[in-house]
């Protein structure tokens, strides 16, 4: 049963964090708000957490996980930044942006699209994971918390609806370590999609903001 921690969506309180921060070192895995949906996460770098986490979503070994980092620069740590993409990349966040680029050597390879070499990446515009990910040090996976349809059976909710964050919780209570509540209700749009491993940038999924980034392309 998951520990749930409420904290307050703006001014996280700094002694939750830090329990947070310690979980995570530990390998924990969590339930997490972020300025898209509520996500799962866990900390990049804990091997068997990033395997908990892929199994919770069953997702193959070959699948990528996103993940997030505090700042454009600590995004230049992990992937390979060409000038087109460090001008899009800075003009788009912090916000609900995934961006596809190659990857360094300190990402893992659990963590990354096997075949390409890339690995997927955002700078989120939320208080709760920028104070998560100041403290922790390291990135932070981040994968959607809506789980297949087959899997929201147990809720006993029309599969239909966007499910609510009790519904969430429940479904999620045995899976992860920690449950954390602001008391924000999950947004119903994912983050955009936007491939910078090439010269000319591509959209490949249309989420929050897409707007903004057409004017790009």
């Amino acid at each position: 049963m998951a520990r749930i921690l409420e904290i307050h969506p703006d001014n996280p309180q700094n002694r939750r964090i830090e329990d947070i921060r310690l979980a995570l070192s530990g390998g924990a895995v969590m339930l997490y708000p972020t300025d898209t949906v509520y996500a799962i996460g866990c900390d990049l770098n804990a091997k068997s957490a990033v395997e908990r986490v892929k199994k919770i979503k069953r997702l193959a070994n070959d699948k990528p996980l996103t993940f997030l980092c505090p700042s454009l620069s600590r995004v230049a740590t992990y992937a390979f930044v060409s000038d087109i993409a460090y001008r899009i990349m800075k003009s788009l966040i912090p916000g609900p942006y995934t961006f596809l680029l190659p990857a360094t050597k300190l990402v893992p390879r659990l963590v990354q699209n096997p075949k390409r070499k890339t690995t997927g990446i955002r700078v989120p515009n939320h208080h709760l994971c920028l104070a998560l990910l100041e403290s922790l040090g390291n990135p932070i996976i981040s994968t959607s918390a809506h789980l297949p349809l087959h899997d929201m059976d147990d809720l006993n909710v029309d599969t239909d609806v966007h499910p609510s964050k009790m519904d969430l919780f429940d479904r999620l209570d045995s899976l992860v370590d920690i449950i954390i509540d602001t008391g924000e209700e999950p947004k119903n749009q994912v983050s955009t999609i936007l491939d910078l491993t090439d010269n000319q940038p591509i959209i490949t999924r249309k989420g929050m903001g897409w707007e903004a980034v057409a004017a790009w392309i």
